[in-house]
């Protein structure tokens, strides 16, 4: 075989540690960006908010900066008035390994936990688990000993939605073998925790649970033994709906009064006891962008707090030396590239987000002002196209973004749906459909509910051509029942 060399000519895409960077941050949703930026302010010394220092002003050393009056604001952002910053901009090469320096610095994450925690500080605390509150009941019980360690084991078999995750005979095997343990103490001291707070937890299944819930209640409340019937023989006749209330009536022996206020007493019930505990928190949603009208436009602004606006500190900035080869001079060259790099990502990000929000606007008015009924269809293709970008980058920045309108707050991907001809010819958005369903259903004879059939019958009356398959899949994802279960007898 002969060996020969060749010349070939290839373009490939090359993924700088800039461009990774622009294309994370994209995607971040507000409050992940907001942790992001404050990782990064605390392992980055050249970084600083905009709003935490104000121009011209440094504590180390004010005669070091330049009058704030030859300033401005946009050159404040970026730090670029500081002498050696200006020139060091460029210059300084880019490191390929720099991602690998990304995220908290090791400093801010340790060192701090033998501080003393000052009882007075306003701190939140971790919501607790549902094992964490057995745990401190089992403590409080007054049980001896040994039933409290039996009930430990019970404890931990115990999963997060309240159910036992194993026979109760199969917890022999994990009980110390010096309690001697036999199948009836692991019942006993089950029944026992199955009656702490909340009541059924330990239960192995949803008719356990709410069997154990009724049954904890006082013998005079009204319907109680019907309601204990209902759970024990007829759960599942139950979740079949109106349509068999007749049947109902007649195997126990009641008129529809009772069997409505048995049925509505289960509902206070819990099926699963364990759903009210965890490590979860309230999450509230920071709206990327606010739409509002102002002199007869509407107008869309870049919420300042979703994305705080950051700035080089032009002190530390200037204390770069450019021949100093020494390691501080190297980091700071270092933190100071890294700090141009978020800064540009930031401003590219919300210049994006600021271009889709201003598409989706420009199409969607008539959503704005007269609700959802009024939604136009539209596709990441086509908001892609008119703002000159690819399809791939208005997904990441649609994803987990919200803005918020005079009809509410909607995630970006809310205003995006697919379109239905209507008999002129024209397009119906699916939004806007299921708002026409959802407004026919409210307004129906309880007695008489709309079928399908007859939503799309009317749907068509109103010029939009839809199938009744369509209405029933647009039923089904709202959550309304179809027209049988929506029955009520007057």
């Amino acid at each position: 075989m002969k060996q020969t060399l060749q010349i070939r000519l290839g373009q490939q895409l090359a993924m700088t540690p800039q461009l990774q960077q622009a294309i994370r941050l994209l995607q971040l949703p507000a409050a992940e960006l907001n942790l992001e930026i404050r990782e990064a302010l605390e392992s980055n010394l050249m970084l600083e908010a905009e709003e935490e220092t104000e121009p011209g002003l440094d504590s180390h050393d004010p005669d070091a900066l330049p009058e704030t009056g030859l300033r401005e604001p946009s050159e404040a952002t970026l730090g670029s008035d500081a002498p050696d910053a200006t020139r060091l901009g460029e210059a300084i090469p880019v490191d390929e390994r720099w991602e690998d320096t990304i995220g908290p610095s090791s400093s801010a994450a340790g060192g701090d936990r033998d501080r003393a925690i000052d009882p007075l500080e306003n701190r939140a605390s971790p919501d607790a688990s549902l094992q964490d509150h057995l745990f401190w009941q089992l403590e409080l019980s007054g049980l001896s000993e040994r039933d409290r360690r039996i009930g430990e084991v019970i404890v931990d078999a115990i999963a997060d939605n309240g159910y036992l995750t194993e026979p109760p005979q199969d917890l022999l095997a994990a009980v110390p073998h010096d309690l001697e343990v036999e199948a009836d103490d692991i019942q006993a001291v089950l029944a026992f925790i199955q009656h702490l707070d909340p009541i059924g937890v330990g239960a192995q299944d949803p008719r356990e649970a709410l069997r154990i819930q009724i049954a904890a209640l006082p013998d005079d409340t009204p319907h109680r033994a019907a309601a204990g019937a209902l759970i024990t023989d007829h759960l599942e006749q139950l979740g079949q709906g109106p349509s068999q209330h007749a049947a109902l009536r007649r195997q126990l022996g009641i008129d529809q009064a009772s069997l409505e206020a048995a049925i509505a007493l289960i509902q206070t019930l819990d099926p699963h006891p364990g759903s009210g505990f965890g490590d979860t928190r309230t999450e509230y949603i920071v709206p990327d962008c606010m739409v509002r009208r102002m002199n007869g436009r509407w107008e869309v602004e870049v919420n300042p707090e979703a994305s705080p606006r950051l700035r080089v500190n032009d002190y530390y900035a200037s204390l770069v030396q450019r021949g100093d080869a020494g390691a501080d001079n190297h980091l700071m060259r270092q933190h100071l590239q890294e700090a141009r790099w978020l800064i540009k990502s930031l401003r590219s990000r919300n210049e994006t987000l600021q271009k889709v929000a201003e598409c989706i606007v420009e199409r969607q008015q008539g959503f704005l002002e007269h609700g959802e009924e009024a939604m136009q269809p539209l596709v990441l293709r086509e908001v892609a196209e008119a703002i000159e970008m690819h399809e791939s980058t208005v997904s990441r920045i649609t994803t987990q973004k919200y803005m918020r309108t005079p009809q509410g707050t909607h995630e970006f991907k809310y205003f995006f749906s697919s379109h239905v001809q209507t008999m002129d010819g024209g397009e119906c958005s699916a939004t806007a459909i299921r708002a026409r369903i959802r407004r026919l259903v409210a307004a129906e004879t309880p007695a008489r509910p709309l079928s399908d059939s007859r939503l799309a019958d009317i749907l068509r009356d109103e010029g939009i051509n839809v199938a009744r398959r369509t209405v029933a899949k647009y039923r089904e994802v709202m959550g309304i029942a179809s027209s049988t279960d929506r029955k009520r007898l007057g």
